[in-house]
């Protein structure tokens, strides 16, 4: 939930990211990320050694960047494979049981005032289906949004502070650990009219 609404800001942060496809260069994410995990190695270490940037080495992991064969080249041989058998491995690799996103690769919303922040958890395959965020809102914030599509649905579940929801006429002000469910197909509204800093999960649901 933004202004714009959530899901098309979300969807225009991250579509310019455009992950490998068959008829373009291996997706070599997966078998970056086992490598990478095989040997403990974090993307800061990993970084160091390739001489490839924290936020690329991310990108590349999630599919969402095809690196140049200079970078495959450099991130090979900081993990001690060659680059025939990294290549050769690239998409076959199986993904981990566990895949752990590090606090710096979640994209975020700022709103324009920047008092409200959007964090998005929710995978960008499933953005305009079902997304949850982490919201927060500085004093006096306000997060504001014209109707989603017909039968969309949000859940408001307030982690620290107070926030004051408002969906067509009715309005609700919600405290620490209460969870607000509302149709998010009328204007709608999250505020804090506090003077700490608030957050919460927001979780958008739509139809179909």
């Amino acid at each position: 939930m933004a202004q714009p609404s959530p899901a098309p800001s979300a969807v225009a942060l991250l579509s310019t990211r455009t992950p490998a496809t068959a008829d373009g260069p291996p997706a070599v994410g997966t078998t970056l990320q086992a490598l990478r995990q095989a040997r403990q190695l974090s993307l800061d270490e990993l970084s160091r050694r390739a001489g490839v940037s924290k936020s690329m080495l991310s990108q590349i992991e999630r599919n969402l960047a095809n690196p140049t064969v200079a970078v495959l080249w450099r991130l090979a041989n900081a993990l001690g494979v060659s680059l025939t058998d990294f290549l050769s491995h690239a998409g076959s690799a199986p993904p981990p049981a566990i895949t752990v996103v590090q606090p710096h690769a979640v994209p975020a919303l700022k709103s324009p005032d920047t008092r409200c922040e959007l964090r998005i958890l929710g995978p960008i395959e499933l953005a305009g289906r079902f997304e949850w965020y982490e919201l927060t809102i500085q004093p006096g914030g306000v997060l504001a949004s014209e109707p989603h599509e017909a039968g969309t649905q949000e859940h408001l579940s307030v982690l620290a502070g107070a926030m004051v929801v408002r969906a067509a006429a009715d309005e609700k002000k919600l405290r620490h650990g209460e969870t607000a469910r509302y149709g998010a197909d009328v204007p709608h509204a999250i505020s804090n009219p506090g003077k700490s800093v608030a957050t919460a999960l927001l979780v958008v649901m739509h139809p179909g």
